[in-house]
């Protein structure tokens, strides 16, 4: 049956990036000039009247001797104005957004664009500004198609950029690229996406990766080590669960982080099934996991020197004779039980068992999970800022500045002890879904499972996803949390 499925060609290509001399010819078909707003500098010659160079605004200009030429607005030149400019340049100059065409293409050859400040335009202030302005450039390009027809293929980029701050740039494509890799496998039909098929999806994109071992368990490995919670919530499903580990050991490290994310490759929600309204979204609801094996291979192309390793739960929530059922009671792998009250509240089950493996087996100094865990998160925090709870001030310092310097906002919100009674069940060792406020009592959930082990929580069930594009952010998964996992564990190095 799985072959009526469609399947996406991954990775989607990208924008190929290059740097070159400001003011360098570079040869392009196309010109893209960015403008930032400003009472002291000129507009450049050509600009239409009343034209404002906001961020991402766009203006057509004449055609120079063949090459399509564009001016794309930078704001007042903040890190999300530069990435909304970016974006925009990528995009006009691909024929991805009016006014545009795609100049330059010579048969099914790319395109060739270059990037550049109109004269007496300030560029990005910082290495951070450029990084911003690569960010968006990269991932602009990215557009996810399950299509019959191919696209057109992203364009050749050179991007001017001075000598001092190509180090910035070139690292903000490493974290970009673990953004893309994550919304490809987020945003890949569930059809097609069966645990198995993720799993093996990630070694293949980390094939290329030096230095990162993959091992894939299968259901028999999960029974004989006692994964209960991953096999529940997989048992009502014909494609069986898996577990993914990642791992990144560099030489002399002396620190370990391990990274989990959720894996629910769809979310029926089981026995207490989902409405339909909104249900094509949980495709994406392995946007955890898929932000871990992006950032793992980032972790390993920047050659962070911390030991990583990554944990992937993955399981298809799905209803059938075989499905577990409200008040059931689960063994999860490091003994304890669970009372099970809603099984659409399946993620905090596989992270269960994530966590207390990665607790007795891994001797972590630092315990981080990711996933779209609760409605209630989004209600409190929107779609752009995901939720952060950690059992340390420094910790949740750290996870801030981490998401700051990647453009992916936090707000810490409270582990409140108040409602961590409300966890105890008096039929198990604790309730899966106790009352209470959703995103804090699902923390305090699984905070049962992470021991002493410094630990944080990230609840992007908000951020995951995005219906309104904006900035480089297209329709469809964000990657959202990647870029954030692998500037937090760079960071983890001192």
């Amino acid at each position: 049956m799985t072959a009526v499925f469609a399947a996406p060609s991954l990775p989607t290509p990208l924008a190929t990036i290059s740097a070159v001399d400001p003011g360098a010819d570079a040869g392009a078909a196309a010109v893209v000039t960015l403008c930032r707003v400003s009472d002291d500098v000129e507009p450049p010659a050509g600009t239409p009247s009343g034209w404002v160079a906001s961020a991402g605004a766009v203006a057509a200009l004449a055609p120079d001797d063949g090459a399509g030429r564009w001016l794309v607005g930078a704001g007042t030149g903040s890190g999300k104005d530069w990435r909304a400019a970016g974006a925009a340049a990528v995009r006009v100059a691909s024929g991805r957004t009016d006014p545009g065409a795609l100049y330059g293409a010579s048969g099914d050859g790319p395109a060739r664009v270059q990037v550049g400040l109109a004269d007496g335009h300030p560029g990005p202030d910082d290495g951070a500004g450029w990084a911003a302005l690569a960010t968006g450039l990269l991932l602009g390009s990215h557009r996810f198609s399950v299509r019959s027809a191919t696209p057109a293929p992203p364009p050749e980029v050179a991007l001017e950029v001075p000598a001092a701050f190509r180090d910035a740039v070139e690292r903000a494509l490493v974290l970009a690229r673990a953004t893309a890799t994550a919304r490809d496998l987020a945003d890949t039909p569930s059809g097609a996406k069966s645990p198995a098929w993720f799993a093996e999806q990630a070694l293949e994109s980390l094939a290329s990766v030096p230095g990162v071992d993959v091992e894939i368990r299968d259901e028999h490995w999960l029974a004989e080590h006692g994964f209960g919670g991953v096999l529940a919530v997989g048992g009502g499903s014909s494609r069986p669960p898996r577990l993914l580990e990642l791992t990144w050991a560099p030489a002399g490290a002396t620190r370990h982080v391990v990274l989990v994310g959720k894996g629910i490759t769809f979310d029926t929600g089981g026995i207490s099934i989902k409405p339909n309204a909104g249900m094509a979204d949980m495709r994406t609801d392995c946007s955890g996991g898929a932000a871990v094996v992006g950032a793992l291979g980032a972790i390993a192309a920047l050659e962070v020197p911390v030991r990583v390793t990554g944990l992937v739960p993955l399981a298809e929530n799905h209803v059938s004779g075989s499905a577990y059922r409200p008040g059931d009671v689960v063994r999860h792998y490091d003994g304890r039980t669970t009372e099970v009250a809603n099984t659409d509240a399946e993620g905090r089950m596989v992270l269960a068992d994530a966590l207390g493996y990665a607790v007795a087996t891994l001797a972590p100094d630092v315990l981080v999970d990711v996933a779209t865990l609760t409605g209630a998160m989004k209600v409190a925090l929107g779609v752009r800022t995901g939720g952060l709870f950690a059992t340390s001030d420094e910790l949740a310092a750290r996870m801030t500045a981490a998401g700051d310097a990647t453009a992916e906002p936090w707000w810490r919100v409270p582990l409140s002890a108040g409602h961590d009674a409300d966890v105890d069940s008096t039929l198990a060792d604790v309730r899966q879904a106790p009352p209470g406020p959703g995103g804090i009592v699902a923390a305090l959930f699984l905070r049962r499972f992470v021991g002493d082990v410094p630990w944080a929580h990230l609840d992007i069930a908000g951020p995951a996803r995005c219906d309104s594009p904006h900035e480089e952010v297209a329709k469809g998964a964000t990657g959202f949390a990647a870029r954030t996992l692998v500037e937090f564990c760079a960071g983890h190095a001192s």
